[in-house]
């Protein structure tokens, strides 16, 4: 879920308390969307898996249980703080957590049947070789699962921009775009990647796109995420101190139905066995 840190131009610092708030509703959005790919792709008993990104433990604690103890799981993030394994956590799989740089170390080694990153590659700045990197580490036969947010096809935090709240909300998103633009981020990555995947030499390419329009995990997302980065909102003259406390105000209220960027899940098979 992050695979960049502050000093690499990463706006949401791993480092900062929200992001274990903004971990968890991530996990309560978009888990269940990822373990429908990764249970139609066959990750089974036995099963390799790198977890690119982790960012939280929940993406590694569910392929854990899948590979079982026979299999291995690897979880990797530039900061690791958030990704180990909850506690409970089951029998399966042993976790490896590492620290790595997707883009600029070597895979970890071993070759793997499943290679996944979720909202990561938009934020990398040389997603080009990152790409490469998690091709070359699949097995023949492995798979390949990037999820990832294309804000471009669907821009606005209140879809429904029926009043002054939702107005305030839609700029202080359009800010909060800006800010990532401005750090190298893809606005419309999303929507790339099944020809990056067929580019890269994969077959059997398949994607879908998946958005909540409105969920008490998206509030929850949305108060963690403002707070985190109202400071640099301030400072680069997108929103006012007054404005951030008044739309979190709306937010605590309830009444905004409040949208996430949609979510591409693209997925395709290294030629082999």
């Amino acid at each position: 879920m992050a695979d960049h840190d502050a000093d690499d131009g990463y706006l949401l610092d791993n480092q900062q308390a929200e992001a274990g708030i903004r971990f968890d509703a991530l996990a309560e959005l978009f888990d269940p969307v990822t373990f429908r790919h990764v249970d139609a792709l066959g990750v089974t008993a036995g099963m390799r898996c790198w977890e690119i990104g982790a960012g939280g433990p929940s993406v590694p604690v569910g392929l854990a249980a899948r590979v079982g103890p026979g299999g291995a799981v690897v979880a990797t993030d530039i900061d690791t703080s958030w990704t180990g394994p909850a506690p409970g956590a089951g029998t399966g799989a042993t976790i490896e957590v590492l620290r790595h740089d997707v883009a600029a170390d070597p895979p970890p080694p071993g070759g793997f049947d499943l290679v996944h990153a979720r909202l990561v590659l938009v934020h990398v700045t040389d997603r080009a070789e990152a790409l490469r990197r998690m091709v070359g580490a699949l097995r023949p036969g492995g798979r390949l699962l990037i999820e990832d947010a294309d804000p471009g096809l669907q821009p606005l935090l209140c879809p429904d921009e029926s009043g002054p709240e939702q107005r305030l909300a839609n700029r202080l998103r359009s800010g909060f775009r800006d800010l990532m633009a401005a750090r190298g981020a893809d606005l419309a990555y999303g929507r790339t990647l099944p020809r990056l995947l067929r580019e890269a030499g994969l077959h059997d390419v398949r994607a879908d796109a998946y958005f909540p329009i409105t969920s008490p995990a998206c509030t929850v997302l949305e108060a963690a995420t403002v707070r985190q980065i109202r400071t640099r909102l301030v400072d680069a003259g997108l929103a006012t101190d007054q404005e951030i406390d008044q739309h979190l105000a709306n937010v605590t209220a309830g009444g905004l139905d409040l949208a996430t960027a949609p979510m591409i899940s693209a997925w395709g098979r290294r030629p082999g066995p």
